[in-house]
């Protein structure tokens, strides 16, 4: 039997459910697409990219057989670019292992390039059917809030206690409503900050509100310090033609094109920078002419 708060959170979403253009859906494909695009993306940038991206290749077949170049421009302006690049790795492998038909089980869908615990338990849920739990940022939230989770939501710890969490009050033979329900009310009402509490149909169920602790939850980690660099680049012409030098396909912005050039060094200049990154990887040494 599911636990009291999933038949609360049930009829919520059946009343609330977000009309997203890859719901409703039965091809496994645009379950796929769609959860790799919502991969560190909110759904309002996301639409626009899926719309385009299911025009330009409306299958596996015309992805595997797309040009990588063609992929990311498609993909171009969305980030973290590996996801477009591992895609089209991942159809070319359905294609060649699998006919051509995503593969409906969790351990065959986690082979795939780009498909890790989340991204498998979420198609295997939505596209097949599947009593699968998943786990994304929404669902993390909103069980680390349901059940006052009190360690980091991303350590060790916390993720084993939340997938246990996630799969134990799975509903059988509803995992897709029941998955897609806990990213809902994580994206609309249990948001990261100011959650709408009285609006939310699981308060009377909430630990973390019930003791006042709902904006400390999920618990937090030390965020990494983002890197900062400084780079600079050269715009080389040639009687109307423009330089410009492709990306090695693995690494940040991987595949893409741009303009030579790199990063400051310690006790560089911005001109002495860009002479020797000329240098080293066009093996010419160039003058750097006035701003």
């Amino acid at each position: 039997m599911p636990s009291a708060f999933v038949d609360k959170l049930l009829h919520w979403y059946n009343l609330n459910a977000r009309d997203l253009p890859w719901r409703g859906h039965s091809d496994p494909y645009t379950v796929w697409v769609s959860e790799i695009m919502l991969q560190q993306t909110q759904v309002e940038t996301v639409i626009p990219y899926f719309e385009r991206w299911m025009r330009r290749f409306p299958t596996i077949a015309a992805l595997a057989a797309a040009d990588q170049q063609d992929v990311l421009a498609v993909w171009e302006g969305l980030g973290y670019y590996s996801r477009a690049r591992n895609l089209h790795k991942a159809a070319q492998v359905v294609m060649a292992q699998h006919g051509g038909e995503l593969p409906g089980d969790v351990a065959a869908l986690r082979r795939l390039p780009g498909v890790g615990r989340y991204t498998a338990g979420a198609i295997a849920s939505l596209a097949f059917g599947l009593d699968e739990p998943a786990l994304d940022g929404n669902i993390r939230r909103v069980l680390a809030r349901l059940f006052n989770v009190d360690v980091p939501a991303r350590s060790r710890e916390g993720e084993r206690r939340l997938w246990e969490l996630a799969a134990e009050h799975l509903p059988p033979g509803r995992a897709a409503d029941y998955n897609q329900a806990l990213m809902d009310l994580g994206a609309t009402i249990c948001t990261p900050r100011n959650p709408d509490c009285p609006r939310c149909p699981l308060v009377e169920d909430c630990h973390a509100r019930q003791l006042g602790l709902q904006e400390q939850r999920p618990v937090l980690g030390d965020k990494r310090s983002q890197p900062h660099y400084i780079v600079t680049a050269a715009v080389i012409n040639k009687d109307g033609r423009v330089l410009i030098a492709q990306r090695p396909a693995h690494g940040l912005l991987g595949g893409l094109w741009e303009f030579p050039g790199g990063k400051l060094q310690p006790g560089e200049d911005l001109a002495s920078c860009l002479q020797r990154e000329i240098l080293e990887e066009l093996g010419v040494a160039v003058q750097v002419g006035g701003c």
